[in-house]
Formats: structure tokens, C-alpha cells, sequence
């Protein structure tokens, strides 16, 4: 079993990542007509013609130098929005990672051979850690298959970020270390680090220039297990990774001050494979009701969890090669320098968490009357129909109209990651009130969701070949700042915001993938939902995350609603075929 690695390609993973197109920049008349179209769901005449004239004097004025100083910015940058995405949506944000940046979701082997059991958590640990480190071996080799839309290659970028990998926080920015490398580029560091009980642990995977076993993997966490389960707890140091960024690099800067061997024990930690965590807790999660889960992060954990999970389908659920543990060295123990200050830090870190996280309510249902199968059947788009059940179960909830954002892939090019696309259309909310009008005849109905799902397969395909508008809009604005120029009208226009322009979507929306994972985000703002989804064959899981502070919104009715429209859109379809 040692050797039973994912079938080995001829072609490896990074290869294609020096051919990849740029990114494009869209023109400046195409972003700012579907700019207007996107805010018209939530005007009335007067403010959508006020929006109109600011759109007009922005392209024919500040806009067109803009546009152009964008255009000289791609010239030299094979992604001219890289950089910027990163910062703006990622690194300059100051509030805690773990709920608002972090991906969190339920493993899918709870829907075969692993059901929740007592006193399994240490064995299982070991077969998913032994899993994660092959995938970490395929990576290094370059031996991971490199992601298709049928013979075009997407970037692979992302997943040289997987392993290895931190975010440092900073005192106004945090910063990327990166420390993988593939073999032919060098030296990777080899270890993990395991947390439990506030201590902190440190193994090699690598022994004897092979991967570590299973039943070795099990030694070292049981050692770590039952050591802490003896003995005093730690300090928990690792708690101050959970506090607002500014607050966490001051942390870590008097941490440092305090011992600089404290900045050796950080780095041990931040160049480590990964961070696994020994909790006490236990979860309750079965394959109908996701409601309770534990955090992995970042999407392309989607791929590494999907092949976790079919390896551990593939082999049953257990371990199959030798039992033998060699002599290996024991766990060491990373003892950091604290002092009451320190103590003070991670009390208010754990206490800050606990409240924000208190605040979060997360419900995830499978609706599985059908799924992509019978969409399909129909010619529908199973990711569209989704978005439109969305849609209408918003505006039956709410009675308004709800913007959306939902990602869209850009990896057709060099570094490419997300573009938004903007689900409520004029054509979703038209269908919707024609749900909702009892004089609407099936025929209307159906067309009205006919148009709906054009329009949104249409957008999808612009966003995803590099012609969406809210990146380019983006662009245009931080051109701007960095010019030092005053913030141009067309961003401060109440229309903008209220359209989801500046992180106001009220819906925060993302497809995970048509495999069994699922995973959800917290909402974009106070009053808004995160909606993440996976579609099967024969089924639609939907995670939905809202925070219980904000009286007007409801995860249970809105997924309640969601699959009541599945139900209906499908009845409607049904109809017009007899």
C-alpha cells in the first residue's frame, strides 16, 4: 500500500503554467453596460437614470484614464489583478481569518465507511493524515494531474499554496510564506505539526527517505494524545492565530520580543506540511444534515479532500499495508516563553472567537428527490438551477429582490482565481414575480425561468473567458487610489453598494463542485447568507450560514424555501412537456 500512489501521468503538474494566456482586461464600454444592467433590479426609474448619467460622465471622463492606465498595467503583468486580489481581498483584511476567511466543512466519509463513532478518532486521523501526505508526495513529485476544461489546461498556481504555506499577520497587511517546492526546484520542508490541549508538537513524516506508515502516523498522535491527556494542559498559544490581524501581530511581535526562540518555534510552525488538531469534541453529522461540522480551509481543499475521501472508499476505510512501526523519533514538544501578558492575549483571542462564533448559525440539508440526472434530462444547467431556486426563495422569504455574488473560475488564465457573477438579473426577478402573480400562466412562467437561465449561462461563460466587470471595476478604482485621486462618483453612488458593488452582496454564493464535498463561508455582510452547494446525480446538498444577531434572516426557511423552489421549477418544466 506504500506504494499505491494516484496513477502517474506523463505530463506533470506545473508544466503548462509558463503557456497560460494573461489575463485579459475587458473593455471599458462592455464592464460599464453590464455594470447598468446589474443594478436595475434595484432601482426605480429615477435612480437607475441618475446611475445611468454618473456611468456616462465616468466612461467619457476619469473612467477612460483609468482604462487606459489598466491597459499599461497588463502589459507588464501576465495578471494585472493578482497582486491586488490578494491584498485587497485577502492580506489587508484585519478581521479574524478563522470565520470570515476560512472554508469549513463536514469530511464526506461520514456517508460510508466512517459514521461519527466514539473512540475511532485517533485511528481515522492517522489513515486521512496518511492520505494527505501522499497527495503532498504527488504534488512534490509533480505527479498530480493538471485540472481540464476538456484539453485546455487551468492554472495550477493554488496548489503549490496547499502545503507548507502562512499567512503572517501584519500590523495594517498580513504577508504569504510560501516554503513548498516541488523536488526538481529543491529542499520542502518535511514535518507536521499537531495540536492538542494547548500544546504543541512537531514530527517528521519523512523517515528514512519514505513517507512515514500509518501505524506510525498512529504511534506519534497517540504518544501526543495520551502525554496531554495526562498532564497539564498548555497555554494555547495557538488561540492568538484566531484574533483580529492587527491584535495577532502585536501578539507575535511581544511574543518574539519576549525569547527569540519563540521566532524559531513560529517558524517550525508557520513552514510546516500542515497544522493537525487533537479536539475533544465530537461530531454529529449524518449525510442528510450537515448542520455540524469542523474546519478545513481554502477551495482547492476540495481536491485534496475529494481524494482523501476515495482512497479511504477505496480501501474500506482501513489501512491495508504493514502493521511494523519502525523506530522512529518521538513527537517534540514546541515550548513557547509566555508571560502573563501573553496569557492575557490568548484569553481575549479565545474569548473574541467564542463570541463571534456563538454568533454564526450553520444549516446544511440534502435535498434528494433528484439532482444533476434529471436538470440535465431537462437541458437545464444543474449550477443555474440552483442559483435561480436561490433566487426566487430569497424574494419569497424576503420580498425583494436579494444580490448575489457567485464565484466564477478565471484559471483559463495565468494565476487566474474568481470573477463575480451577479445571479439576480432583471430576467431571474421578473420570473420570480411571476411566481409569485396567481394570474401568471404556466406557459409565462416558464418562459420568464427559459430567459432567466439564458441570461445566467451566458454571464457565467463571459466571467469565466475574462469578461466579467467587477474585477476590471475593481481595477479601475484601486488605479485610482494609488494615483491618489478622489474616489471616483460611480463607487460612491448609493446604487453601487445596494447592487452588492464594495463586498454588500446580502447573498455570498458558491458552487463547491459536483463531488461529495461540501464546506461552507459566513455571509459577505451582517445581513446577508453564505449559500455553498454541491450537485450529484441524485442529489443537491445545500450549506446556508447567517448570523443569529441579525433578526431578519433565516438559514433554515431559506434552504426550506430553496428546495420548495427545486420542486417547482421542476413542476413547471414537467408541465410544459405534457
Amino acid at each position: 500500500m506504500e506504494n499505491q500512489l494516484a496513477k502517474s501521468t506523463e505530463e506533470r503538474t506545473f508544466q503548462y503554467q509558463d503557456s497560460l494566456p494573461s489575463l485579459p482586461v475587458p473593455s471599458l464600454e462592455e464592464s460599464l453596460n453590464k455594470y447598468l444592467e446589474s443594478v436595475k433590479p434595484f432601482a426605480n426609474e429615477e435612480e437607475y437614470k441618475k446611475t445611468e448619467e454618473i456611468v456616462k460622465k465616468f466612461q467619457y471622463g476619469i473612467g477612460e484614464k483609468l482604462h487606459q492606465k489598466l491597459l499599461e498595467r497588463a502589459k507588464e503583468k501576465r495578471n494585472w489583478l493578482e497582486e491586488w486580489w490578494l491584498n485587497v481581498a485577502y492580506l489587508d483584511v484585519r478581521t479574524p481569518s478563522q470565520l470570515n476567511v476560512n472554508f469549513g466543512g463536514p469530511a464526506s466519509h461520514i456517508e460510508h465507511y466512517w459514521p461519527p463513532k466514539e473512540g475511532t478518532q485517533l485511528e481515522r486521523g492517522s489513515i486521512s493524515l496518511w492520505h494527505n501526505l501522499n497527495y503532498w508526495q504527488l504534488l512534490r513529485k509533480e505527479k498530480w494531474p493538471v485540472d481540464k476544461v476538456g484539453n485546455t489546461p487551468l492554472d495550477m498556481n493554488q496548489f503549490r499554496m496547499l502545503f507548507s504555506t502562512c499567512k503572517i499577520p501584519g500590523i495594517s497587511r498580513d504577508s504569504i510564506m510560501n516554503y513548498f517546492r516541488t523536488e526538481s526546484e529543491g529542499y520542502s520542508p518535511t514535518h507536521i505539526v499537531v495540536l492538542c490541549r494547548g500544546r504543541v508538537f512537531v514530527f517528521d513524516a519523512i523517515h528514512e527517505g519514505c513517507l512515514i506508515t500509518q501505524p506510525e502516523i498512529l504511534r506519534q498522535l497517540t504518544y501526543i494524545h495520551d502525554k496531554c491527556h495526562s498532564e497539564p494542559d498548555g497555554p494555547g498559544v495557538a488561540a492568538l492565530t484566531s484574533e483580529e490581524r492587527t491584535r495577532w501581530a502585536k501578539a507575535r511581535d511581544y511574543l518574539i520580543s519576549l525569547d527569540p526562540e519563540n521566532l524559531t518555534r513560529l517558524e517550525k510552525i508557520q513552514s510546516s506540511l500542515l497544522v493537525y488538531s487533537i479536539e475533544d469534541g465530537s461530531p454529529h453529522v449524518t449525510p442528510e444534515d450537515y448542520s455540524q461540522h469542523a474546519p478545513f480551509d481554502a477551495m482547492v481543499m476540495v481536491s485534496i479532500s475529494y481524494y482523501v475521501d476515495e482512497k479511504i472508499l477505496e480501501n474500506e476505510g482501513r489501512w491495508k499495508g504493514s502493521e511494523k512501526v519502525r523506530d522512529i523519533p518521538l513527537p517534540e514538544e514546541l515550548v513557547f516563553t509566555v508571560d502573563e501578558k501573553v496569557v492575557n492575549d490568548i484569553n481575549h483571542a479565545k474569548a473574541q472567537h467564542l463570541k463571534q462564533a456563538s454568533d454564526l448559525q450553520v444549516v446544511g440539508y440534502a435535498f434528494t428527490h433528484f439532482g444533476k440526472k434529471l436538470t440535465k434530462k431537462m437541458m437545464l444547467h444543474p449550477d443555474t438551477f440552483v442559483q435561480l431556486a436561490l433566487q426566487l426563495a430569497y424574494y419569497r422569504l424576503h420580498g425583494r429582490p436579494g444580490c448575489c455574488y457567485e464565484t466564477a473560475m478565471t484559471r483559463f488564465f495565468y494565476h487566474g482565481r474568481t470573477e463575480t457573477v451577479r445571479s439576480c438579473t432583471v430576467e431571474a426577478i421578473r420570473w420570480c414575480q411571476s411566481m409569485q402573480d396567481p394570474s401568471a400562466s404556466v406557459l409565462e412562467r416558464q418562459q420568464k425561468m427559459l430567459q432567466a437561465f439564458e441570461k445566467h449561462n451566458k454571464m457565467m461563460k463571459d466571467c469565466s473567458s475574462g469578461k466579467g466587470f467587477d474585477r476590471h471595476l475593481l481595477g479601475l478604482s484601486l488605479i485610482a487610489k494609488e494615483e491618489g485621486l478622489p474616489v471616483p462618483e460611480l463607487f460612491t453612488d448609493p446604487l453601487f453598494s445596494r447592487s452588492g458593488g464594495g463586498g454588500n452582496f446580502v447573498l455570498s454564493t458558491s458552487l463547491i463542485g459536483y463531488l461529495r464535498v461540501q464546506g461552507v463561508v459566513v455571509p459577505m455582510m451582517h445581513s446577508g447568507y453564505g449559500v455553498f452547494y454541491h450537485i450529484r446525480d441524485d442529489r443537491f446538498v445545500v450549506a446556508c450560514s447567517a448570523w443569529k444577531s441579525c433578526a431578519e434572516t433565516d438559514p433554515e426557511k431559506l434552504i426550506q424555501l430553496i428546495f420548495q423552489a427545486f420542486q417547482d421549477m421542476m413542476q413547471l418544466m414537467n408541465a410544459a412537456h405534457l
